[in-house]
């Protein structure tokens, strides 16, 4: 069977709205045979079966997955090595602590290093560096199995934007308070 049919078929059996974002490495799992897996990938793109978030990282649409959750798995499956939680303006605008919200775009501290990640139409992924160990954090953060990410806390990510040196003007003071 020619790859881009043994591909089509394992993500129409195996995948769900819960799993539809993948890694390239991921979907080589799913076709060992297919020696050039870029070019299967392209093909598979172009085709309309996946649509290619950012370098390395696949959306399967077929899956019936709901699109706001794409930046999050992204992120996940990017870093998928590090230690990484969403905070800074992205809690706080949650929150309420900050009255913009931020569109298509989504901040993290990582244990990696830092960079922004052109998501194209989906957005983009900020990942900021961050010293500091999970263990010194535990009461800081807990994950969200739906975003398949750790989130901090308002107050963590409030320690976040001062020592990443954010600009805190739309900081509201009084909600900040209420939630501290």
């Amino acid at each position: 069977m020619q790859p881009i049919k043994t591909l089509t078929q394992v993500l129409r059996t195996l995948v769900g709205p819960e799993n539809s974002v993948f890694a390239s490495s991921d979907l080589a799992g799913a076709v060992p045979d297919c020696s050039q897996l870029a070019v299967l990938l392209s093909r598979a793109t172009k085709a309309g079966l996946l649509q290619r978030v950012c370098r390395g990282i696949y959306y399967y649409p077929d899956a019936g997955a709901p699109p706001g959750r794409l930046l999050y798995h992204a992120a996940a499956r990017l870093r998928a090595g590090e230690f990484n939680y969403l905070s800074l303006e992205s809690v706080l605008s949650e929150q309420g602590v900050i009255s913009q919200v931020p569109f298509q775009w989504i901040g993290l501290m990582s244990s990696g290093r830092s960079h922004v990640v052109d998501c194209g139409e989906f957005g983009r992924i900020e990942f900021i560096h961050t010293a500091q160990r999970p263990g010194d954090l535990t009461d800081a953060l807990h994950y969200d199995p739906q975003r398949r990410l750790w989130v901090a806390s308002v107050a963590q990510a409030m320690r976040d934007m001062r020592m990443t040196r954010r600009n805190l003007d739309l900081v509201d003071q009084e909600v900040l308070h209420e939630l501290v």
